[in-house]
């Protein structure tokens, strides 16, 4: 099951866009991320790298999906853990945007009770940190 979350958000698609799928920025407005390890690509199609958390996870990322100023998906592998994020733009007035962020988690195994609790805490977060990634991508 996926869960979205829809923001309106006073910055231009091309720039919201820029900011947020550039994987060295992600720490700078990812409550959880302390930083990005082994990098490979810079946020388009087919790049990966390292999320090291704060809660000590490390997560294998990789871009599945990646359309300039409209679409961006990335998906992790963590153990028997398993999560999608997909960014939907859409630029609809002079620098605004409509994003909406589709995510699920799953789990095998003994991982399915973790991953179905974190998919259903994880939309206030995921609004938070969309929210001072606009706030950050207007000062970039």
């Amino acid at each position: 099951m996926s869960r979205t979350v829809r923001l309106d958000l006073p910055v231009a698609a091309d720039v919201l866009y820029d900011y947020l799928t550039d994987p060295r920025r992600r720490p700078e407005w990812q409550a959880s991320l302390r930083r990005v390890d082994d990098l490979r690509g810079t946020g388009g199609l087919g790049s990966t790298w390292i999320d090291v958390t704060a809660v000590g996870a490390r997560p294998a990322m990789r871009v599945s999906a990646a359309e300039p100023s409209r679409l961006w998906t990335e998906q992790g592998r963590w153990h028997g853990l398993a999560a999608e994020l997909r960014l939907d733009l859409l630029a609809y007035a002079a620098g605004r945007t409509r994003l909406a962020a589709t995510f699920s988690v799953t789990g095998t195994g003994w991982y399915a009770l973790p991953a179905a609790v974190l998919e259903r805490l994880a939309a206030p977060a995921i609004r938070a940190d969309l929210v001072r990634g606009a706030e950050r991508a207007t000062l970039a």
